[in-house]
């Protein structure tokens, strides 16, 4: 019967009971085939994320761009144009798949779109200078943010589509440990070989040309690995100004809405997140070693953090571990204003890494729990393009910033944004786990 207590149809009652029946053998289809998936999704994180944490540690790109250009504004505007690409692919990401059963051969030609950039940017190193190499560089960080922004899009949902919610947290931390484990190793080798030594007659291209080969072979395995189930439902096929026009209505949702404004003011603090390599060396050089050394500290922390963070988001919800990564991400940045000493920045380093890495688990997380199963690319296609056009603007604004005013000021304006958005969780924004109790 329905609500209003009318009799259903038979042939509502059949279309119910098939739904039914085909909800039933697509999770039955992801149980048996767990254990399987999970080893997919702990491989390519391992090794794909081992060679995109090169590139987003707030250390190798920056030192490379300071090193070609000697700006910290260029700074700025290289991390900008990475994340400026990130803005629409997003959405456009989500349009191709949200529409298909399989999402395997899309998530292939965007990693791969993702990947080659690494490698042009090494080749790009050994064989350029001056001007045209600083204009080609700028131009592969906006692809490769382009490309990113899709990719993270589209993984994501592989990963709603294959992993349990309950085990999300834990596959998460358990391949973000791997990777950043041996992230962190290849950072500091990196850091004291490869560029100390001018390895290859650029160290900074070797170390692009290593992130490429990593995050080429992450992506074969997942692709050999992951067995992908057939949704029972898909979302028609729209074109894009017409899902365009669908978008407000996700926020609808109010705490969708309010997520996405606190994740919107962390985006913002993360202005001053390229400059704290530059202030950490007013008083020690940057050279090879010092760099990863702080590389180190960053990744690594980054790396164990997980074993925290996963744990944490499984039993108790990740909007609790956002709240926490934002406590440690604000306390690294007023230690980084007070440090005086190496081991004192090695520290700081290290808060960014652990806070970082609360803060991607928890947003990329969270925003699968909110609302229906149809809608998740979406919803991660918007909270995307949202947290990207922040990001985009937000190192160029901290390089005008940084360079009229000076980085102390840049790291309490951070600060301001880091607060106003561990304000808008603690107040506003319910975990999603509960909310209905």
């Amino acid at each position: 019967m329905t609500e209003s207590g009318a009799l259903e149809s038979p042939a509502t009652l059949a279309a119910e009971a098939d739904l039914a029946r085909r909800e039933a053998e697509y999770g039955a289809f992801v149980e048996d085939n767990l254990r399987r998936n999970y080893i997919a999704h702990f491989a390519h994180g391992m090794l794909g994320m081992t060679g995109f944490r090169l590139i987003f540690a707030p250390t190798f790109v920056p030192a490379y761009l300071f090193s070609i250009t000697g700006s910290a504004t260029m700074v700025g505007l290289g991390q900008a144009l990475q994340q400026l690409g990130s803005v629409l692919s997003p959405i456009i990401g989500a349009t191709q798949v949200e529409h298909r059963q399989r999402v395997m051969p899309v998530a292939v030609r965007i990693g791969l779109g993702m990947r080659l950039p690494l490698l042009l940017l090494a080749l790009s190193g050994w064989l350029m200078t001056g001007a045209p190499l600083l204009l080609v560089t700028m131009v592969l960080l906006f692809a490769f943010g382009f490309f990113s922004g899709s990719q993270r899009v589209v993984f994501q949902m592989m990963l709603a589509k294959v992993i349990p919610i309950a085990k999300r947290g834990r596959l998460q931390a358990w391949r973000n440990f791997a990777g950043g484990g041996l992230a962190a190793l290849i950072s500091y080798f990196a850091g004291t070989w490869f560029i100390e030594h001018d390895v290859l007659g650029n160290g900074y291209a070797a170390v692009f040309l290593l992130a490429f080969i990593l995050t080429a072979i992450g992506l074969f395995v997942l692709q050999r690995l992951m067995i992908e189930p057939l949704p029972p439902t898909v979302r028609p096929r729209m074109g894009m100004r017409e899902r365009l026009r669908e978008l407000p209505g996700l926020f609808t949702d109010r705490d969708y809405r309010h997520f996405v404004l606190a994740q919107a003011l962390a985006i913002a603090g993360r202005m001053s997140l390229p400059f704290c390599i530059l202030y950490a060396g007013r008083s020690n050089e940057l050279s090879g070693a010092y760099i990863g050394l702080l590389s180190l500290a960053f990744l690594g922390a980054d790396t164990l953090s997980n074993l925290v963070w996963g744990p944490i988001g499984d039993r108790k919800g990740f909007r609790l571990t956002f709240m926490l990564a934002l406590v440690v991400w604000i306390a690294a940045l007023v230690l980084l204003i007070e440090s005086d000493s190496v081991a004192m920045t090695f520290l700081v380093f290290a808060g960014l890494g652990a806070s970082q890495s609360g803060y991607m688990m928890s947003a990329s997380t969270l925003v699968l729990e909110f609302g229906a199963r149809d809608d998740i690319p979406m919803r991660l296609a918007l909270s995307t393009t949202t947290e990207t056009a922040i990001a985009s603007l937000g190192p160029l604004a901290g390089g005008v910033i940084a360079a009229s005013f000076g980085y102390i000021p840049l790291f309490w304006v951070s600060i301001a944004f880091l607060v106003a958005a561990l304000a808008t969780l603690i107040l506003i924004v319910r975990e999603p786990r509960t909310r209905a109790a």
